[in-house]
């Protein structure tokens, strides 16, 4: 029993961590988003069409925080991804609301400072549901697809 027990906890342990908000409300309010941030696959296809003052965030959701190659990010932030901080949808939704704040508190310092300095007042759980369905497909999806299509031929 007790082996039942702590398999079924790690298993949860696991699980991927999937966004509670709404994807298509998410979309609708990316607007928001969109005159600093684009979304654009590793492929090149453009999901939205957006700027260049913040990061691409194709594959955010589940990403080390400022890792995107070739973006200038804040030395705190980029502090705070290589202390272990990865986009999740809680982390993402206290990011987006006062980014500064939520900056301070991740990484422990009462000076630390973002470059963005736009705060989203709602919808930051919809918005990270419409970025966690634009990423490359977990390794393990992958892995299940080409076996699938192996065994198939």
């Amino acid at each position: 029993m007790k082996l039942l027990v702590t398999a079924a906890v790690f298993g949860l342990l696991a699980a991927p961590a999937f966004a509670e908000g709404d994807p298509a409300k998410g979309e609708k309010g990316f607007n928001k988003c969109k005159s600093c941030h684009t979304v654009v696959s590793d492929s090149g296809d453009v999901i939205v069409k957006g700027g260049k003052t913040g990061p691409n965030l194709w594959g955010l959701a589940g990403r080390t925080a400022g890792s995107v190659e070739g973006f200038n990010y804040s030395d705190d932030l980029v502090a705070a991804g290589e202390a272990g901080l990865v986009w999740d949808e809680e982390k993402f939704v206290s990011f987006t609301t006062d980014p500064k704040k939520f900056l301070q508190a991740e990484t422990g310092n009462a000076k630390a400072k973002s470059k963005m300095s736009f705060r989203l007042k709602k919808g930051g759980e919809d918005i990270f549901a419409f970025l966690a369905g634009h990423g490359p497909a977990p390794a393990e999806d992958a892995a299940t697809g080409d076996a699938a299509e192996a065994a198939s031929e």
